[in-house]
């Protein structure tokens, strides 16, 4: 299959996934070409401008496609006008949700609105989470299919061994208020352990600081499937997760993980020091977290899942 993958960065978050998506992709006989263009680095102007860029981009590409896939809704104009036999939009997370939290009223207006026209433009829409498809089905009445995006577990082999640090806590993430950071800043003085927070480090960097960690906190206030914990799983580090979005796709409450109701740093403290002091929990957490990744988030598993869903959409006729 020939393929354009459409996305305003290929790294990180939904774009780390498309970067992967495409390479696995590549390696098993298909062609992908990746459309990048720059965009204006200034806050509020960065999706407009990559919507335009990109747009016009496509307008001009004399190639055509089997599929041109788009990864979350700026890239949606690029795809509407790119030449395909079929097109897919991916969103991880509710857009105009994510957008509010994070802007002004009135581009958090311009985003839903442009959220309601552009999920009408796509053959089928994908989402990582069922929290998030069943949101978009409520809100907008259309259907998403449920599409994970798994680990590439090959990039662990170059972490190697690393040291415990006792009672050592890891944050991963953006330094954001829907990440919740200023909820376990909240809690820090409560835990009876060091939190070391990476907001901005290196994937390496960060992963040896989960590997030397006893615990892994998500403190989030919305997300989607959040990698870190599925990274957390596959490094045998316990995680404690607020109870939002797809987090509790992931963890099952003293199966997988722990989940704290969210905006609550007395819960989630109380929560990291019970676990700290129960290294057979721990443990036992730590074991059943890395057997669910393994044996339901890598490539091995969802790739075959990617590749029938892009053959059955050819296959149909709307």
């Amino acid at each position: 299959m020939k393929f354009l993958f459409i996305s305003p960065r290929f790294s990180g978050g939904i774009g780390g996934h498309a970067a992967m998506l495409a390479e696995k992709l590549s390696q098993s006989g298909h062609y992908v070409k990746k459309m990048e263009t720059t965009h204006i680095p200034i806050k509020n102007f960065k999706n407009p401008s990559f919507a335009v860029l990109s747009s016009i981009k496509s307008l001009v590409d004399r190639d055509s496609y089997d599929i041109v896939h788009a990864f979350n809704i700026p890239s949606a104009y690029a795809m509407k006008y790119a030449k395909a036999k079929k097109k897919v939009l991916s969103v991880h997370g509710v857009f105009s949700e994510q957008v509010d939290s994070l802007h002004s009223k009135s581009v958090s207006s311009i985003a839903k609105s442009a959220e309601s026209q552009v999920l009408q433009w796509p053959d089928k829409l994908t989402t990582d989470s069922k929290a998030t498809q069943k949101l978009y089905k409520d809100k907008f009445q259309i259907n998403f299919e449920y599409l994970p995006s798994p680990l590439d577990t090959s990039m662990f082999n170059k972490i190697g061994s690393v040291e415990k640090i006792k009672n050592q806590i890891a944050y991963v993430g953006r330094d954001s208020h829907e990440k919740g950071i200023d909820i376990i800043k909240a809690a820090e003085s409560k835990i009876d352990g060091n939190v070391v927070y990476c907001t901005d480090r290196s994937w390496d960097d960060a992963m040896r600081i989960i590997k030397s960690s006893s615990i892994v906190v998500v403190p989030s206030r919305m997300e989607s499937l959040p990698t870190i914990v599925k990274e957390a799983f596959f490094l045998n580090v316990p995680v404690i997760g607020t109870n939002v979005g797809g987090i509790p796709e992931l963890i099952t409450n003293n199966e997988t993980g722990i989940l704290v109701p969210t905006e609550n740093s007395d819960k989630l403290a109380q929560a990291v020091n019970e676990l700290l002091l129960d290294k057979e929990k721990a443990e036992k957490l730590a074991a059943n977290g890395n057997t669910f990744v393994k044996n339901n988030m890598t490539w091995n598993i969802i790739l075959p899942k990617y590749i029938q869903f892009y053959e059955n959409l050819l296959n149909t006729n709307q």
